[in-house]
């Protein structure tokens, strides 16, 4: 019985990191946290109405997907992305995604494509419904069980990193354009190209569909949000 509070407490301490970590990302996403800022952990916890260990905690964690930096007696740091480390992620990535959605195409079965379906589904209706965490969520599960079936768990593990790296800023600005329904429908193109088993013209699909993406980014960076971040717990 002694064991069961400190077991308690730290459930609750770790559910409340994530909870913080989560807004966070949402701040990244939507441009309200921005790239060159270093922010405090009192500062973000007063925001948050918590005490300053879980955002710390939630801090480190986003340090170690590289999304920010300490900097040493003042908080943490949005890491910058240039133009060049935005042309250099999404090369690798087309390097890495468009043979492999290829190899994909010719060797899975149309029932295992045909069950991404529902992810690719999920992509369009939160772009529809301007769920920005939820868009990239869906996004990035159908990339990645996508890249599953092709049987490399280290080429996957390998772009969910690269994902990480390569965040959008301004991804509300794109919302509001109405570009963001674009890209997701590009996903239900890709995947009715590879269950037809036209390998070639889903590679193209992957090919132009990070192009699109490419452009998209850099456009939500140039138009990030300039004012001070109002961060909420349970954003979404």
């Amino acid at each position: 019985m002694a064991d069961r509070k400190p077991r308690t407490l730290i459930s609750v301490q770790e559910r409340l990191r994530d909870q913080v970590a989560h807004a966070l990302r949402a701040g990244l996403i939507s441009g309200e946290l921005r790239p060159g800022v270093v922010y405090s952990a009192p500062a973000l916890a007063a925001d948050f109405g918590v005490s300053a260990t879980p955002v710390r905690e939630a801090m480190l964690d986003l340090a170690r997907e590289g999304l920010v930096e300490a900097v040493r007696n003042k908080g943490f740091r949005v890491t910058e992305l240039s133009e060049r480390d935005l042309d250099e992620y999404t090369e690798i990535r087309a390097l890495i995604e468009v043979p492999t959605v290829g190899r994909v195409a010719r060797t899975a079965t149309p029932e295992q494509l045909e069950a991404l379906r529902p992810e690719a589904q999920a992509i369009v209706v939160a772009a529809r419904e301007h769920d920005l965490i939820g868009y990239l969520e869906a996004d990035r599960q159908f990339h990645l069980d996508l890249l599953g079936l092709a049987g490399n768990a280290r080429l996957v593990e390998t772009v969910g990193d690269l994902r990480k790296r390569s965040r959008l800023y301004g991804l509300n600005r794109l919302d509001q354009r109405g570009e963001l329904v674009t890209s997701a429908e590009e996903h239900l193109e890709l995947l009715d190209l590879m269950i037809a088993g036209r390998a070639d013209e889903a590679e193209e699909c992957m090919a132009r569909h990070l192009g699109h993406i490419r452009s998209l980014w850099a456009s939500g960076a140039e138009h990030a949000v300039e004012e001070r971040p109002a961060l909420r717990l349970g954003a979404r």
